[in-house]
């Protein structure tokens, strides 16, 4: 879609698909009223005001719904936008959604409600984004950051550095155009500023490795011998019976697989089957041992378990041997039988929960960077490559002042960050970009 083509009315269903109590039709558009007026048929709507009455198609009620209107440019989108709410189930918002394109609206792209909002400057590109992280948020932590985004919180970090930037290079720019009235910054005062905005742009940069973690989550494999006591370790994370627990070994013959929240970090954990190679091993395990060993070289971190009633066997040394190329947490099952603690391995109890927090907490300090701020925030990988392009103008422009270059050199760098710092919130962007931003939206919003 190019960034100057004229709007046409679009619409979409704005819910997910599926019987629901409601399901949600989004009109946008300058015909927007006139459409959704031809197929409601119980009085006119009117901005600001709520309607209730039926959809028709013709002369046949369709369904009993709600139209809320909104006019530009206090809408979502900035455009006028009503959404009609009817019942959720799939043939009948299917109908709706039918009835508004037949009258004159044609389909929404992916995201292009959002895009309009952004065209419209509604929102600026830093909160279009966070809309997406909003929908997609796979924890409390991470959703209340995304919040936090949508709010301008990374918007007014970025602009704060931006008013530095301009700020310093009109000083300069002043004094190239009119030396005879205006005395040049010192080269000491350059450094200084130019020192400072590296530090701020650092400081958001520190983050952006935790908050791509905590965006894109991680995997997590519980591996280790039959009985070992993995699927009950994988039970007490999830804090449910998922995996089946018995004491006869090979009882896990697949990969199971959970999603959880461990203070803030979205992880798939995965229960494997057991590794052995022995004669009792079947056709049907095998093939479980496999999936385990691919699980194995797919993960993040591995939870290696050994039962610590029994010791480490020469199986788990081979199967240790196997994992300890990845990053691994050696622990000790069954701490409530063993007999005394025997080697650095964490232990552990699945029945009475003992060292089950610090687990979770050691989990934490391996996934996420040690080095990194916490911050209100979250950034994405474009966000993160606009903050390098512009840190490493602003180190050119620390260079070239170090070196008593001539200021209106050292301008053209500060402009460059300037540049890339516009990118973070879309007031210097191009179709390529944006196309590829809302391509990851889906349809509807």
């Amino acid at each position: 879609m190019n960034i100057n083509y004229e709007f046409e009315t679009i619409a979409a269903i704005a819910t997910p698909l599926g019987m629901g109590g409601v399901g949600i039709v989004r009109v946008s558009g300058e015909k927007a009223f006139d459409i959704v007026q031809k197929i409601f048929k119980s009085g006119e709507i009117k901005p600001g005001r709520i309607c209730h009455g039926w959809i028709f198609d013709e002369s046949r009620k369709i369904d009993e719904v709600i139209v809320l209107p909104f006019k530009n440019p206090n809408s979502y989108t900035g455009e006028d936008v009503i959404e009609i709410q009817g019942h959720g189930g799939l043939k009948v918002v299917g109908k709706i959604l039918e009835l508004v394109l037949k009258n004159g609206a044609r389909m929404a792209e992916k995201g292009e409600f959002t895009k309009r909002a952004f065209l419209n400057h509604k929102l600026d590109l830093s909160q279009a984004e966070a809309v997406l992280d909003l929908i997609h948020a796979r924890t409390d932590n991470f959703a209340q950051k995304s919040a936090n985004n949508l709010s301008g919180a990374l918007t007014l970090e970025t602009n704060r550095i931006k008013q530095n930037l301009f700020d310093l290079m009109s000083r300069i720019i002043a004094a190239v155009d009119f030396p005879e009235d205006v005395e040049e910054p010192s080269y000491g005062y350059l450094k200084d500023q130019l020192s400072e905005n590296i530090q701020q742009i650092q400081k958001i940069l520190d983050g952006a490795k935790n908050s791509n973690i905590m965006r894109q989550g991680i995997k997590i494999a519980i591996a280790g011998c039959p009985n070992a006591g993995k699927s009950s370790l994988f039970n007490v994370l999830l804090n449910l019976e998922r995996a089946i627990v018995t004491d006869i070994p090979g009882t896990t013959r697949d990969v199971i697989q959970e999603t959880i929240d461990i203070d803030g970090i979205p992880v798939t954990l995965i229960d494997t089957a057991g590794i052995r190679d022995d004669a009792d091993v079947d056709k049907v395990e095998a093939i479980g041992i496999d999936y385990t060993k691919k699980c194995v070289a797919d993960s993040d971190l591995i939870l290696f378990l050994y039962d610590s009633s029994v010791g480490m066997t020469e199986n788990d040394k081979e199967i240790f041997e196997l994992v300890k190329k990845k990053p691994v947490i050696k622990i000790a099952s069954k701490s409530d039988i063993a007999e005394k603690q025997t080697d650095d391995a964490l232990y552990v109890s699945s029945r009475n929960g003992h060292n089950i927090d610090e687990l979770k907490k050691q989990i934490k300090n391996i996934v996420l960077d040690k080095n990194s701020v916490e911050s209100e925030f979250t950034t994405n990988k474009r966000q993160e490559e606009c903050l390098i392009g512009a840190k490493r103008s602003l180190e050119k422009a620390l260079k070239a002042t170090e070196e008593g270059e001539i200021q209106d050199l050292i301008s053209i760098d500060i402009k460059s960050a300037l540049l890339a710092l516009g990118e973070v919130t879309g007031e210097v962007i191009n179709d390529d970009i944006l196309n590829n931003i809302f391509d990851n939206f889906c349809i509807g919003k």
